[in-house]
């Protein structure tokens, strides 16, 4: 969804973020539903914040016990007479979700497993060397399936270990037609790929099918396991769970917000899908006011995984060539990663248009279009294994664009591992923490270790800012909108975007006269982004109309064309779109749809459509089918949003779904892409058309959300024999202990947050005379009922310790942070903004020193928001 469709609420539930601190903004909008429609607005939260402040219930719940509080809404809703009795939660479920499906036979449940999946494979003795994938243990998803068919990947065991193969699962189980065309065009491959379609049970009686795995997974979590486990009173969590049941329906709709505090576990992305489960239970998506608004961290954070930095995809989310499978030439990557029903049955269209904008005319059909000279990744080459990696001296270089890693997780081993480094670049405002370790960091003004020993060479380059550049960037809500250069960058500062296309220029030239084939990917690619204007061409800076046109695409044999979208992308070649979801953006030369600013006119419905563009196809609501029921009508009239007129869809909105396919169109035997939907399949992502309560391929940690413990936690998981996630990532490195359950040393749940007036690392915000007049001093928030146990006075110094390190702050005392039960144990949480360094006007602590490199195994984002610790009153001065 986005942020202006939660106005349109009648229940805002954030969890997981404190949004009125974090993004005010956004928050007008929940707001709004509040104050002017009469909405709920309900706060799940460790801590009482200004979002708790202006919320109707406010629900403390334990760090880390997101899953348990979620569970339990799910179980009391299915349980509900309500739910049972409402025709439209019947009809939305049957139709719209994947609950009457058949499950695989061999499929074995957390519920009857002790908290374990069946087919997991636990890994014994030490630790491969590269690529630092750091799992304790994999699943082998093949039971996971759908009875008699697969979806979505073609049989393979989840995660790849670094071997490609996972110890005691047989080799060989990708499929991959022998016998299927290799295209272009690639129909007959992605044909040969079709799987017989899953039993269905619309009673949903079957114990097998999805919806009675579900009801019995989540049956233990009772309110009084709930209140057992998150430490929420029993009366508060029944409060929300019925405030957010009586808040969906036809008529009604409920949202979710929530941020990196749902998000940075080691089952973040569960957290989020027991959330996308409960929301398909009460059918909130496609609706407007319905939906779970995923608040990004900055500007463009959604751009940047959009068009990736990160290191497992390439463009619109399509897997990034490996060489940990079978994608040897053009077709077995096909052959591997289509998927042959739903949307991304055109995943040929979209690879070979973006290898055409990686190789223009060098990339033909004769020569894969240039795959073979794709790069390959051989593991997990994100943050937290690549500085294990250079930790141990298999790193020669950094680049450190935009990033502050001497503050960042276990900041004490991140500068050990830069201190290994030959050399480090670092572009950005002001010569910050990673700038300076050599010489500031605190084991270096400690004499701990010596300057002289440092033989890393660091270059510092200054960056210009945002507002000293022009472009586009995409915001939380999926929309590209253009910004304008507001003033000259000072001196030499460059923006990042010079900086990328300069190192681009300057290895083109190295490696022209080159004969060898693994350079022949350089001395091909398309990289001609000259400026129009004279003077940003005298200094460098590339055209950002003319990314925007690669990202939008154009007709290969004439570029003057766009592509008027992503439904014209070819497989042959004669299409070229670097990011198949921004074809659109840019229609033509005199078409920036990012550079829109025409609202809707005022009381009028709408999606306001002519401001920005959101991906896919400028549609603002995804799945917006779904807001009409299986007949094609409107659920309500109230919540009308897209519907069937008789020849079409239309609406307020753009619709997601083919235009003129009627609801009652039967899906075509044999048929791909979307003619394998019929006209009541509203998920046309998912090659079954429908939402995912039961997730059977995609996910490496199990098919439904379980409530695990953090790595490190004060208790024994309540709810199941199997403490923390058995498929967890974690790096055992002396600098990178873990604290044992229960650890006494340190008894208390520590969380790490943002405030309003620091923003990340501080790189942009501690050099700022007014921002750190605001924020001068690193604290922690502690309860009143804790400090008076370890006889701590509000604005004390303080200790506070990890297994890992410990760090200095002034005792916030506050009945904002409150002891919880948990499991008959009163357990206290503390809690501390991590914006602080030891560079800036104002300097503190790097309370990242206390974390630890241990993160979730899909996505590798650290545990950043529940860890343990010990807090101590110190002496009075900060430096003792």
């Amino acid at each position: 969804m986005y942020p202006r469709s939660m106005a349109d609420s009648d229940c805002v539930v954030v969890m997981g973020s404190n949004m009125a601190e974090n993004h005010p903004v956004a928050f007008r909008w929940p707001m709004q539903a509040k104050v002017e429609h009469g909405a709920k607005l309900i706060h799940v939260d460790p801590r009482f914040t200004r979002t708790s402040a202006v919320a109707d219930i406010y629900a403390p719940v334990r760090a880390g016990s997101d899953i348990a509080f979620l569970g339990g809404i799910i179980r009391h809703v299915i349980e509900s007479e309500r739910w049972n009795k409402d025709p439209f939660f019947r009809s939305w479920v049957v139709n719209y979700t994947n609950a009457a499906t058949i499950i695989s036979a061999d499929y074995k449940d957390a519920e009857d497993n002790d908290g374990v999946f069946s087919g997991l494979v636990e890994y014994k003795g030490g630790v491969p060397e590269w690529p630092y994938n750091g799992f304790v243990g994999e699943y082998d998803d093949r039971t996971w399936q759908y009875g008699g068919a697969r979806v979505g990947d073609q049989g393979r065991v989840a995660a790849t270990a670094q071997s490609g193969e996972v110890p005691g699962v047989p080799s060989g189980t990708g499929s991959k037609p022998s016998a299927a065309p290799r295209g272009p065009p690639y129909d007959g491959l992605v044909k040969s790929l079709l799987k017989p379609p899953p039993e269905r049970d619309v009673t949903l009686q079957n114990p097998r099918c999805a919806f009675q795995i579900v009801k019995k997974h989540f049956s233990r979590y009772t309110p009084e396991m709930v209140e057992r486990t998150t430490g929420c009173p029993r009366d508060t969590f029944l409060k929300v769970a019925d405030t957010i049941l009586a808040s969906s329906g036809a008529d009604r709709t409920t949202s979710f917000a929530y941020a990196v505090a749902w998000t940075q576990h080691t089952n973040g992305p569960q957290i989020i899908g027991c959330c996308a489960l409960l929301q398909l239970l009460l059918g909130n998506f496609g609706r407007p006011g319905a939906g779970i608004m995923a608040l990004r961290g900055h500007a463009s954070i959604q751009g940047s995984t959009d068009v990736p930095t990160l290191y497992h995809s390439i463009h619109g989310y399509l897997t990034a060539p490996t060489a940990l499978k079978k994608h040897d030439t053009l077709g077995d990557y096909l052959a591997a990663e289509t998927v042959p029903t739903g949307y991304y049955a055109n995943t040929p269209k979209f690879v070979v248009s973006y290898l055409k904008s990686m190789y223009g005319k060098a990339a033909t059909p004769e020569n894969d279009f240039g795959f073979g000279w794709h790069p390959r990744i051989l593991g997990d080459h994100s943050h937290l294994p690549m500085f294990v990696a250079m930790n141990a001296g298999k790193v020669k270089g950094m680049l450190c664009i935009g990033q502050n890693p001497a503050t960042s997780l276990n900041a004490k081993l991140e500068r050990a591992a830069m201190r290994k480094l030959e050399w480090l670049v670092v572009k950005d405002n002001w010569q910050h923490e990673t700038a300076n370790f050599w010489k500031t960091a605190p084991e270096v003004k400690s004499g701990e270790v010596k300057v002289e020993d440092i033989q890393t060479e660091v270059f510092f380059f200054p960056a210009a800012q945002v507002a000293e550049t022009e472009g586009t960037f995409t915001n939380t809500q999926r929309m590209l909108q253009t910004h304008f250069k507001a003033t000259e960058a000072p001196g030499d500062c460059r923006t990042d975007v010079w900086f990328t296309y300069q190192l681009g220029k300057r290895l083109k030239k190295l490696y022209a006269d080159s004969q060898a084939a693994r350079d022949q990917g350089f001395k091909n690619l398309l990289f001609d982004y000259e400026h129009e204007d004279p003077k940003e061409r005298q200094i460098g800076e590339p055209d950002p109309r003319k990314l925007l046109k690669e990202m939008n695409g154009y007709y290969s044999d004439d570029p003057s064309k766009h592509l008027p979208g992503f439904a014209v992308l070819a497989d042959d070649g004669s299409t070229t779109c670097a990011s198949w979801i921004y074809s659109g953006v840019f229609p033509a030369p005199d078409r920036n749809l990012a550079a829109s600013k025409q609202p809707d006119p005022p009381g009028q419905p709408g999606a306001q459509l002519n401001w920005g563009f959101a991906w896919p196809a400028n549609r603002r609501l995804l799945y917006n089918r779904a807001s009409a029921d299986p007949s094609g009508k409107p659920w309500s009239e109230r919540k009308k949003w897209v519907w069937w007129d008789g020849t079409k869809w239309t609406g307020y909105d753009v619709p997601d779904f083919v235009v003129n396919k009627p609801p009652n169109a039967k899906a075509k035997p044999g048929g791909i892409g979307l003619d394998a939907h019929s006209g009541t399949d509203p998920f046309i992502m998912k090659p079954d058309g429908v939402g995912w309560l039961y997730v059977p391929t995609g996910l490496v940690d199990g098919p439904l959300p379980t409530q695990y413990e953090p790595a490190e936690s004060p208790v024994h998981n309540p709810m199941y024999k199997q403490q923390s996630s058995p498929v967890l990532k974690y790096w055992k490195e002396s600098g990178n202990p873990l604290a044992v359950v229960g650890d006494p040393k340190f008894p208390y749940v520590m969380t790490t947050y943002r405030l309003t007036e620091h923003y990340l690392a501080g790189a942009m915000s501690r050099w700022l005379p007014w921002l750190a007049e605001l924020q001068p001093e690193l604290f922690v928030e502690i309860s009143p009922e804790l400090a008076q146990e370890k006889g701590i006075q509000n604005l004390d110094w303080v200790r506070v310790s990890s297994p890992r390190s410990q760090v200095r702050a002034k005792a916030l005392v506050t009945r904002r942070l409150r002891p919880l039960q948990i499991d008959g144990r009163t357990i206290h949480h503390v809690g501390m903004p991590w914006h602080w360094g030891y560079e800036g006007l104002v300097t503190g602590d790097i309370v990242n020193e206390l974390t630890a490199l241990v993160g979730d195994p899909n996505v590798t984002i650290h545990e950043g928001k529940a860890f343990v610790c010990n807090i101590e009153k110190a002496s009075g001065s900060p430096y003792a």
